[in-house]
């Protein structure tokens, strides 16, 4: 299998690249060589790729700031994810789609199935479920949750850098979900594309945790690794103490079922952070 990957300078492309499995390759052009907001262009690089596979990697992630952003968000969430399906459908590959876990409202006391109805509460949300609806029923479309690597910018860099410059960190505990190394999640998507998996699908790192819980996680693993000299107070805080311009979600942990039935179960989130920050410290 060789495979077209979309986004493939962001954490999750890097990831993929980072582990293609044995007899496949990947083709991973640059942003600049690669607009997927470029319907023409993109109609083109997948015609003349020799791909089998197209890997939808990119997204507009910014939650807050796609409440202000609609038009942005909407072009890359939706209209290029469908630019991306026809050309994959047109060239006859297959099509893998990333989603998220905020299509749904959070409402939930129970993991989500990947056939519960979807409500989103914001901008993002809207548009990645959107999003779904442009990939096309003969895609394999995989929702997921909080994801970070060693790479890039996410959750676990932004709280190692404010706990080494701050004397305390305020972090939201009634939001519950997954975090999800990107490292796995690649691991996976290899997995369901050698499986030929369709339909969606729901993949995170086992387990739940709120973002306190994670972030309380994060220092001490990073304490016992030697990548934070100290230790500082971590603060739970409720939602409504950290108002955001967007909502989110105050529950999303995804059933995993059907994924699991093909990958095997996911590694627990704690023992995939350790990982990802002993790949940190090896790299620095």
């Amino acid at each position: 299998m060789k495979f077209l990957i979309a986004g493939a300078g962001g954490q999750l492309g890097r990831a993929l690249q980072a582990r293609v499995p044995a007899g496949s390759s990947v083709i991973a052009p640059p942003e600049a060589d690669f607009d997927i907001t470029d319907a023409a262009r993109v109609a083109d690089v997948v015609a003349s790729s020799g791909a089998t596979h197209l890997v939808n990697a990119a997204a507009y992630t910014a939650v807050d700031k796609a409440e202000a952003d609609l038009e942005a968000a909407r072009r890359i969430n939706v209209d290029a994810v469908a630019a991306l399906a026809v050309a994959a459908r047109t060239a006859g590959l297959g099509f893998i789609h990333v989603s998220t876990d905020f299509v749904f409202d959070g409402t939930a006391s129970s993991p989500y199935a990947p056939d519960a109805p979807t409500n989103p509460i914001g901008v993002y949300g809207e548009t990645k479920r959107d999003g779904e609806i442009a990939a096309g029923a003969d895609a394999l479309i995989v929702r997921t949750a909080w994801v970070y690597a060693a790479a890039g910018n996410n959750f676990v860099k932004t709280m190692l850098r404010l706990m080494a410059e701050r004397d305390e960190v305020r972090v939201v505990a009634d939001q519950i979900g997954t975090p999800s190394h990107a490292a796995g999640l690649a691991g996976a998507l290899w997995t369901l594309a050698g499986a030929k998996a369709t339909g969606l699908h729901h993949w995170t790192d086992a387990g739940a945790a709120s973002w306190y819980d994670f972030a309380v996680a994060i220092q001490e693993e990073a304490v016992a690794l030697g990548l934070l000299a100290r230790a500082v107070p971590v603060i739970p805080i409720r939602t409504a103490d950290y108002p955001t311009p967007a909502q989110r979600p105050a529950y999303s942990v995804l059933d995993k079922t059907s994924s699991w039935a093909i990958t095997g179960p996911a590694r627990h989130w704690r023992a995939e952070l350790r990982d990802c920050l002993a790949t940190m410290k090896a790299s620095s």
